[in-house]
Parts: structure tokens; C-alpha cells; sequence
């Protein structure tokens, strides 16, 4: 073997080794029965038991989900737009600040962010008064904010690879502006849009700086739930957390490459049934 092949081999090996050794530390360790996370006391599933009857974790757990859940809708939606009009319409009054405005929160700290966006909400709150009260609501609007722009630039990237040759010739043939959007432009985009929609569900389940600020009480949030528990002593039972969620991202890891997989296939199948035909 040559050297550069061997340290290539190694530089890759340290690099998984550095990434997914402490991931399953964290996962050999849930399994501990020992009430001390570092301290090895002999295999056992309490903490996975104690865990399932926590309520503060499963409340925070379902909440956590419900908001990244409607948060990452509303952003594929607003994000979606903001690409079609970057793309679409060309250099318009006000696009340089459009798009200052939109990208801002990629380059943004996220405690300028929250601080920003709890002053805001204050503002509202004393304004309108117990209707505009912090809680899941603001945290959903405050995760839009900073998820749109990544759904933006996922979208957009795949735009301005499309062949706009493609809307033009179904505009010719009778079709309307808004079902040519529908029926051409989305249905292409929709890799994308599935895309940052995944994106943005991520980053707002792991939000927990701008989630701090604009939160209120009974709005507590899994990685805030998770950061209080780690600021008091990390305990078995955040390690059982832990795992679930890492075997969860694994699932859905795996499902979405065996999909990939499987619409490569189909897409070979098709090329040679067309190549057969020709």
C-alpha cells in the first residue's frame, strides 16, 4: 500500500472516529445502571423506563416537535416564494435589500437574533397585551424567521438550474401563468422544497439559543429541557434521550436513502427501456 493511500486512510479514520466515538459513548452508556452517567455499573434499561415516564421530557419532546413541524412548513412555503421571485423576476427595485434582508439571518449570531426578536415581541405583548403572550406561538414565528432563509437558497440553487425553456413552452401551448407554477415549476422544485423543508425541521428541533429568549412559561422546548438537565449534572437518562433521537435520524437516514436508491433504479430501468424502444 502506498503512504499516501495509508495516510489518507488514517486522516479518514481519525475524522469518523472524532465525529461518531463520543455518539456511541453516549449510546453504550444509556444502557448504565449506575446512577452516575461517567460510571460504569452493569447493563440495564432503567433509564430508557424512567425516561417514557418522565412527562416534562415527552411534553417538551411533543412540543419541540409540533413547533419545528409548523415552523418548517410555513418556511418552505415563505422560502419557496422568496426563490421564485429572485429567480423569476430578474433585477426588480429593491432586490439588493430583499435579498440583505433575507440572508441576514445566515450570517446573523443567533443572541442578536433572539435578543432582536424578544424586544419585538415585548413590544407586541404590551401593545395587544395578553393575546400576543410569549410562548410556542413566538418561539414558531421567531424559528420562520431565520428557517426561511435556508429554504430560500435550497430552492433557489435549483431554480436557476431549471430550464425556463420548459415554462415558456407550456405557456405557448394555452397554459396559465399560476398552473404552469403548479403543474411545471413546483413539481421540478419539489426535491428541493422536501429538501429545506428538512433543513428547517432540523434546525428548529435544535434551536435552543433564540428558543431562550422568546419562550414562556410552559413553553420549554426539548433542547432547553436537555441544556437544563447538562447545566445540573448529566444524568443516564439524557443518554437514553439521546440515543432515541440518534436512532430516530438513523431511521429516517435509512428510508430516505433507500428511496434514492430505488428512484435511481427506476430511472435506469426507464433510460433502458428507451434506449430498447429506440
Amino acid at each position: 500500500m502506498k503512504p499516501r493511500s495509508t495516510f489518507v486512510l488514517l486522516a479518514l479514520g481519525f475524522g469518523y472516529a472524532f465525529l461518531y466515538l463520543p455518539l456511541a459513548l453516549v449510546v453504550i452508556y444509556s444502557f448504565n445502571a449506575s446512577s452516575l452517567a461517567a460510571v460504569w455499573g452493569g447493563f440495564s434499561l432503567r433509564w430508557y423506563a424512567e425516561l417514557l415516564n418522565s412527562r416534562d421530557v415527552l411534553d417538551a419532546a411533543w412540543l419541540s416537535v409540533r413547533i419545528a413541524a409548523v415552523s418548517a412548513t410555513l418556511a418552505s412555503v415563505l422560502g419557496t416564494m422568496a426563490a421564485l421571485a429572485l429567480v423569476r423576476l430578474g433585477r426588480f427595485r429593491g432586490r439588493t435589500l430583499f435579498v440583505g434582508m433575507l440572508t441576514a439571518p445566515l450570517v446573523m449570531p443567533e443572541v442578536i437574533t433572539g435578543l432582536s426578536l424578544l424586544l419585538f415581541f415585548v413590544s407586541l405583548q404590551q401593545l395587544l397585551g395578553l393575546v400576543f403572550a410569549r410562548g410556542a406561538g413566538t418561539i414558531a414565528i421567531a424559528h420562520v424567521t431565520f428557517c426561511t432563509a435556508y429554504v430560500a437558497v435550497v430552492v433557489q440553487s435549483r431554480l436557476s438550474q431549471l430550464d425556463a425553456s420548459l415554462e415558456e413552452a407550456a405557456m405557448d401551448l394555452g397554459g396559465r401563468p399560476l398552473g404552469v407554477l403548479f403543474d411545471i415549476t413546483l413539481p421540478i422544485a419539489t426535491p428541493a422544497i422536501a429538501a429545506g423543508w428538512l433543513l428547517a425541521f432540523t434546525l428548529s428541533l435544535d434551536d435552543l439559543v433564540i428558543a431562550s429568549f422568546v419562550s414562556g412559561p410552559g413553553s420549554t422546548t426539548l433542547p432547553m429541557l436537555i441544556f437544563s438537565k447538562v447545566r445540573l449534572g448529566v444524568t443516564p437518562d439524557v443518554n437514553a434521550l439521546v440515543t432515541i433521537m440518534v436512532l430516530i435520524v438513523a431511521a429516517g437516514v435509512s428510508i430516505a436513502g433507500i428511496a434514492m436508491q430505488r428512484r435511481e433504479a427506476e430511472r435506469a430501468r426507464s433510460r433502458e427501456q428507451i434506449g430498447t424502444a429506440a
